[in-house]
C-alpha cells in the first residue's frame, strides 16, 4: 500500500495567471514533476520496463492523484503536456525530446539549464523549454552519453557522440564551460534526403545530381569539401543510395550519422582514449583494418588527421568508388589541406611527390556552401586530372550561380 501523500500550498489560478502562462506552466511543472516520479516509484512502475502506452496511462493516473492532492489546477491542454513531459523524463531526453521530435527543427543547442535555442529554416531562435537546473541537464547529458560507451566529467570535460537516430551531439562542462553546460545537437532525418529532395531544395541542379549520380556509378573516387554546417555529410549520405546494392560497403565515422540503404553495409566507429590515454581506436587504425575487411567501398565520415594517408592509398589502390569529406574552403583548398595533413602525420616525400600521390587517388571534389539564410548548396564540381608541373590540374565541370528564375548551374565542359 503506498503512502498516502502530504498536504500542499494551493496555488491560485488568478495569482498564477499573473506571471503569464508560460511561467505558470513551468513552475507547476517543475513543482509536480518529482511528486509524479516519488509516487510512480511507490507504485512500482518502471519506466524502461512496461510498454510506452501503458507507462503513459500510470503516469496520466500519478498526475491526476498529485494534482487532486495538492490542489493544482491545470487545463486539458496543460494536463496533456505535463504527462507527456514527465514521460519524457522517465525514458527520453526531457526538455530535449519535443524539440528532437519537431521536423522543422535542424539544430538544438542547450546553453545552459534556462537557455536552448533551435535552428528553424537556417535561423536560430529562442524557445521556453528550460531545464530545472544544472543537475537536470547533467542528468540528460549522462542519458545521452551512458549508451555510446562515452563518458563526461571533469577529467573528460567534452566528449563527441550520437543519439539512437543518428543525430550528432558535442557536449562540453565546466570548468571548461564557464556557463554551464552546453549541448549541441545536430538533427539528422528520420526519413533520409534524397537527390530529389535536394533539387527541390535548390541546394543543387538536375544536371548536377545526373552528373555526380554518374560518377558514383562510375567509381569515382569523390570528396566533398566544404564549412561547418554546409551540409557535406547530407550530400555524402545522398550520393552513397546511388551505389549498387551488391556492393560491400564499410562506413568510418567519429559519430555515426550515415544512413545508407544498401543491405551489406558495415559501420565502424572511432573511440577516444581513456582517461588513461589508452583504449583509443583512430581512424586510421579503423582503415587500417577495413583494408583486410575485402570492402569494396570505403566511406569515410570526415578526413582530419592522419587517416588521410591510408584513405588516398585505399582509394589508389583498388577500392575505386570511395568517398569522403573535409573541411575547406574550396577544391583547390581541399587537395591543399590532404597535403598538409599527410606532411604533419610522417609520409616522408617531396611536395611533389605529395601531389601526385593526391592526384592519383581524387577523382572528383565537390564544394559545398552554407549561404545567407542557412540555404546549403552545391558551389562547384571539379575534376582532377593530373599534374601541370608541380601543380594540380583540375577542370571545373559546374559553377553554380544565382539567377531571376532561381537556382542555376552552369557546365564548365
Amino acid at each position: 500500500m503506498s503512502k498516502p501523500l502530504e498536504p500542499y500550498d494551493r496555488v491560485s489560478l488568478s495569482a498564477a495567471s499573473a506571471i503569464g502562462v508560460s511561467d505558470r506552466y513551468q513552475q507547476i511543472k517543475f513543482r509536480v514533476f518529482d511528486l509524479t516520479l516519488e509516487y510512480l516509484e511507490q507504485q512500482g512502475v518502471q519506466g524502461e520496463a512496461i510498454p510506452r502506452a501503458v507507462l503513459q496511462d500510470e503516469i496520466a493516473r500519478a498526475i491526476s492523484v498529485v494534482l487532486m492532492s495538492r490542489g493544482i489546477a491545470l487545463n486539458l491542454m496543460e494536463r496533456a503536456q505535463l504527462i507527456e513531459d514527465v514521460q519524457n523524463e522517465i525514458v527520453g531526453f526531457g526538455p530535449l525530446e519535443p524539440l528532437l521530435n519537431d521536423p522543422e527543427i535542424d539544430d538544438v543547442i542547450v546553453n545552459g539549464p534556462n537557455n536552448i535555442y533551435v535552428e528553424r529554416r537556417g535561423e536560430l531562435e529562442p524557445v521556453s523549454a528550460r531545464f530545472r537546473d544544472t543537475t537536470h541537464l547533467m542528468n540528460v547529458i549522462q542519458r545521452i552519453v551512458s549508451p555510446i560507451g562515452r563518458r563526461v566529467d571533469e577529467g573528460t570535460p567534452y566528449v563527441d557522440g550520437r543519439l539512437p537516430d543518428g543525430s550528432r551531439v558535442n557536449v562540453i562542462i565546466p570548468p571548461v564551460a564557464l556557463d554551464g553546460p552546453i549541448v549541441s545537437i545536430r538533427k539528422f532525418k528520420r526519413t533520409p534526403l534524397t537527390g530529389e529532395d535536394l533539387v527541390r531544395g535548390q541546394a543543387l541542379t538536375p544536371e548536377m545530381l545526373a552528373f555526380l549520380s554518374d560518377a558514383v556509378r562510375g567509381k569515382r573516387n569523390i570528396l566533398i569539401c566544404g564549412g561547418t554546417g554546409s551540409g557535406k555529410t547530407t550530400l555524402l549520405n545522398v550520393l552513397s543510395s546511388y551505389i549498387g546494392p551488391k556492393e560491400r560497403l564499410v562506413t568510418i565515422e567519429d559519430a555515426a550519422e550515415l544512413q545508407l540503404q544498401q543491405s551489406h553495409v558495415v559501420r565502424l566507429e572511432t573511440r577516444p582514449a581513456s582517461l588513461d590515454g589508452a583504449s583509443e581506436v583512430s581512424s586510421r587504425d579503423l582503415l587500417r583494418n577495413v583494408l583486410r575487411m575485402r570492402p569494396d567501398r570505403i566511406i569515410l565520415g570526415e578526413v582530419r588527421s592522419s587517416e588521410a594517408i591510408e584513405m588516398l592509398q585505399a582509394m589508389g589502390t583498388g577500392h575505386d568508388g570511395s568517398m569522403a569529406t573535409i573541411h575547406a574552403n574550396g577544391p583547390r583548398d581541399a587537395l591543399e589541406r590532404l597535403e598538409m595533413l599527410i606532411g604533419l602525420h610522417g609520409f616522408s616525400a617531396d611536395l611533389q611527390a605529395v601531389r601526385r600521390f593526391i592526384s592519383g587517388a581524387i577523382d572528383i571534389v565537390v564544394h559545398v556552401q552554407r549561404q545567407t539564410g542557412g540555404i546549403r548548396r552545391i558551389a562547384a564540381i571539379c575534376e582532377v586530372t593530373g599534374m601541370e608541373g608541380a601543380t594540380y590540374s583540375m577542370r571545373e565541370i559546374f559553377a553554380a550561380g544565382e539567377k531571376k528564375e532561381g537556382f542555376q548551374s552552369r557546365r564548365i565542359v
